[in-house]
């Protein structure tokens, strides 16, 4: 007689209720606060400028993806850290968020030119900037490489029980790579101190979101792992760091991680080499004219009686600190050839 099949178990049923984070709101900034938020942005919009200068003259090798459009996000965001606990990790367009965690110009230019004085020693160059003094991790040029990284980051923040969260920060290309879920699935079921932060500036390489991804509204991404998440006017600094107090607050109380979703945009090409061919030039301007990051803090300052002659003195200061770090970058010496053979395993043998 044949034996009758095993019964499958019912699936079970949907959690009833499941808790969901708060809404986040706008960050409500003092004036003094507005005016940092200013500074910080427009040093990242500055020493880009000046960084596309350099490789245009060709004192700036390899790759070089700038961050210019897309300050608010990092700004925003890190401006909500603990700088003596919680980590940073993000992919190759990773200078404005080194700049926003106070990171010197100088030695962020001097590694983009390769020089010994640079912060991974002229090894690096625009795409492998780290700096553990600060807790950050890079830097990374795989595609979606630093997500599982930022995973571990996070695994060791609660294994070492410090309170400390990982930032990781990733783009809408790599929102559709496997390790990113296989990270997320890790993170939940460990309930791991992490907020994931998609930096959707809409066009990944050059193909924009909606093409390329069969569910465009990236914030939904981890609901098969129960990971929630919010979906953020990145081109608003005040927005982005509402989101960064609400998430942190939800990770920090042992939730498990969370997903940012910043809509942002980027007015340059997806790298230096990048002619952005594949959207038009009135679509780039009518989002400079409609949603500016840097333009919109400026009338929130205005608003606050801040005048365009307060403003001057910051422009003028800020260019003085971009125009000496490219000075310094240029004039550094090279690292040493004998410098191929270190920091190539963590001892020496």
């Amino acid at each position: 007689m044949a034996k009758a099949p095993a019964r499958i178990p019912a699936a079970e049923p949907p959690i009833p209720n499941r808790e969901r984070p708060s809404e986040p709101k706008p960050f409500e900034a003092t004036k003094e606060q507005l005016l940092q938020f200013y500074k910080d942005m427009l040093l990242i919009r500055r020493f880009e400028e000046k960084a596309g200068q350099l490789y245009g003259l060709g004192l700036i090798g390899g790759f070089c993806h700038l961050y210019i459009g897309q300050e608010a996000v990092a700004v925003g965001l890190q401006s909500a850290l603990d700088g003596d606990k919680d980590s940073v990790i993000t992919g190759y367009r990773d200078h404005g968020h080194m700049l926003a965690y106070g990171i010197d110009p100088k030695v962020i230019m001097a590694e983009l030119t390769g020089r010994a004085a640079g912060i991974s020693r002229g090894k690096g160059g625009s795409m492998h900037m780290f700096s553990t003094e600060h807790k950050f991790y890079g830097g990374h040029g795989i595609v979606g490489a630093q997500v599982s990284l930022g995973a571990g980051l996070a695994f060791k923040h609660k294994y070492a029980g410090d309170g400390g969260v990982t930032l990781a920060y990733f783009g809408d290309g790599a929102a559709n790579q496997g390790q990113v879920y296989e990270a997320f699935n890790m993170a939940e079921l460990w309930k791991l101190p992490i907020i994931f932060v998609i930096e959707n500036n809409q066009y990944a390489m050059g193909t924009s979101v909606n093409r390329a991804s069969s569910e465009d509204q990236l914030y939904r991404r981890g609901e098969s792992f129960r990971i929630p998440g919010i979906q953020v006017d990145g081109m608003d600094v005040l927005a982005s760091r509402g989101a960064a107090e609400t998430a942190l607050e939800w990770v920090r109380a042992g939730k498990g991680p969370i997903i940012l979703e910043m809509k942002t945009y980027r007015y340059r090409g997806h790298s230096m080499s990048d002619p952005a061919k594949y959207r038009s030039r009135d679509e780039v301007q009518a989002v400079r004219d409609k949603s500016d990051p840097i333009e919109h803090v400026k009338k929130l300052l205005e608003a606050q009686g801040v005048t365009e002659a307060d403003l001057k003195p910051i422009e003028q200061d800020i260019r003085r600190v971009v125009n000496e770090a490219a000075d310094f970058a240029e004039n550094a010496p090279e690292p040493n050839p004998q410098e191929l053979y270190t920091d190539v395993l963590v001892e020496s043998y």
